[in-house]
């Protein structure tokens, strides 16, 4: 795999794991988790202007793509109301990569060889380990984290192939971005009330934005390089994130270190190496 593409990667890696934690540091995480959503519309409409439509066989992968990202993100709150970054992190970010190996030779007829295969199973291995050293969680933050793993996997299949199909993986992402604040603000007024939404938001605006253009810049690099590798070792080297995230976790959160950490640290990172080598 060029190295170009995998510093991007990992550049975006960086910033997934970012928005995250902001989530997870969020009082209210359901709403906040719709205002990251929201900034990444709001930093992707300056840029629509200047780029080209999607072609029009893209548009079905756009709106698929928005039903299963506002799925994505109740997961997230979800999930992180339910247990610790540490534990939900590792299972979502770790079983999607896994699911996509075993099945994009079906979906997208890309057979992987056993160099970049034994990368993706590398590194997934690497996150997963880190769910082990995990302090406080429960059966339902777990059945959580998979459940979002398999939407993970599938808006992964339906973006890559969009961003293929569009002619442009930077006017793909930007228009997928549109659509998915406008789902999950209308659910949560419905169940809220507007009221209570606009408070959230007009205390909270900064959190979107902030988080919203890194999602969005992150998953942009993500869909970009799948236009130029596999997408089942884009998706796996995507889960590097998780390092990222675990320094977060210890350095903003306080959450112990144990030494799966350090473990899986090492693993993730040979992980990466093969890849290269593939």
């Amino acid at each position: 795999m060029p190295l170009d593409v995998i510093l991007l990667v990992l550049f975006g890696a960086l910033l997934h794991a970012t928005w995250n934690a902001i989530v997870k540091a969020g009082s209210d995480k359901s709403l906040d988790a719709s205002l990251i959503s929201a900034g990444g519309a709001v930093s992707a409409l300056p840029f629509l202007a200047f780029l080209p439509l999607p072609q029009n066989a893209a548009w079905p992968f756009i709106g698929a793509s928005a039903i299963l990202q506002f799925v994505y993100f109740q997961l997230v709150a979800a999930a992180y109301r339910a247990g610790d970054i540490g534990l939900v992190y590792p299972l979502m970010r770790g079983c999607a990569p896994l699911l996509i190996a075993a099945t994009s030779g079906v979906v997208l007829r890309e057979n992987l060889s056993g160099a970049a295969l034994a990368g993706v199973m590398t590194i997934s291995a690497g996150v997963l380990t880190l769910a082990l050293e995990a302090r406080r969680g429960s059966g339902r933050a777990v059945v959580l984290s998979i459940a979002n793993a398999f939407v993970i996997a599938c808006y992964t299949y339906v973006d890559g192939i969009g961003a293929r199909l569009s002619g442009n993986a930077v006017s793909y992402t930007l228009w997928m971005s549109l659509l998915p604040p406008v789902l999950l603000f209308g659910w949560a007024a419905s169940r809220r009330g507007s009221q209570a939404v606009l408070r959230h938001v007009r205390r909270n605006w900064w959190r979107g934005l902030i988080g919203g253009a890194g999602s969005i810049a992150s998953y942009g690099l993500a869909l970009w390089a799948m236009t130029k590798a596999p997408v089942a070792t884009i998706a796996a080297l995507r889960e590097t994130a998780i390092v990222f995230a675990l320094v977060i976790s210890v350095a903003v959160f306080k959450e112990k270190a144990g030494a799966w950490r350090y473990v899986a640290g090492v693993v993730i990172a040979a992980g990466v190496l093969v890849l290269r080598l593939a």
